[in-house]
């Protein structure tokens, strides 16, 4: 017996309706090239499938480029070019309405053109800028406190260091001042004047300017201080 002779029409089963596609697919470019070489035939041949999924086959060495061209002048067809101009007018239209707005907006903000807005959007717009402000103050205290704690750590790191630099004078001094209570031959003498030329000063250093004085083939080095922002208006 035959084959059963299939009715043409679509196949509702999906999977069924899949595989059917497949395999005449598969045919149809078959059948398709066999034409094209055995009659020396220019063929163009486009399939798209239910999932929108494109499948093409053109005779070589063609381009299907080529094959829609000569379609379209043996036909007096062209296909038409799609034209953006209108989209394109379009957007710009909204960009510059949007633009406007901005433009008023911040106009709003800067104290102009006050005269067209009502109470309602004053009282909003008050509320709006307060807001800001309070915020700008906020970063603005906040930076200054952080300068301020800055300058306080470099000003105990100069109290410190000149603390050590006193206690290390003094130390020195008093070795001297022992070298020549116990008469020794050390030359204490001429030491004790290296080193008052060394340190050209008396006592306890009145700042941090006279240590700044101190040769520098000595290992403590000190850094001119900053100015002291404690006591100005924050």
């Amino acid at each position: 017996m035959g084959r059963g002779k299939i009715a043409i029409k679509r196949i509702e089963n999906q999977t069924t309706r899949q595989v059917t596609f497949s395999k005449r697919r598969a045919g149809l470019l078959k059948k398709t090239h066999e034409l094209s070489v055995l009659c020396d035939a220019q063929i163009g041949l486009i399939i798209f499938s239910s999932t929108g999924k494109m499948c093409q086959y053109c005779t070589q060495p063609y381009r299907m480029e080529q094959i829609i061209e000569r379609y379209q002048k043996v036909t007096g067809t062209r296909i038409p070019e799609h034209d953006n101009r209108e989209h394109l007018y379009n957007e710009l239209a909204v960009l510059r309405k949007e633009t406007r707005l901005l433009q008023l907006s911040m106009r709003r903000y800067t104290g102009e053109d006050m005269s067209s807005i009502p109470y309602e959007e004053l009282d909003q717009l008050e509320q709006e800028l307060e807001r800001s402000v309070n915020k700008v103050r906020e970063r603005k205290n906040e930076l200054l406190q952080q300068q301020l704690d800055n300058l306080r750590r470099k000003e105990r790191m100069l109290e410190e260091e000149n603390n050590n630099m006193y206690r290390w004078i003094q130390e020195h001094r008093a070795a001297i001042e022992y070298q020549q209570q116990g008469g020794l031959e050390a030359k204490p003498v001429e030491h004790h004047q290296q080193v008052l030329d060394e340190f050209p000063f008396y006592g306890e250093p009145s700042s941090v300017l006279q240590l700044a004085t101190i040769p520098q083939q000595f290992s403590y080095q000190l850094q001119l201080a900053q100015p002291n922002l404690q006591d100005s208006n924050v």
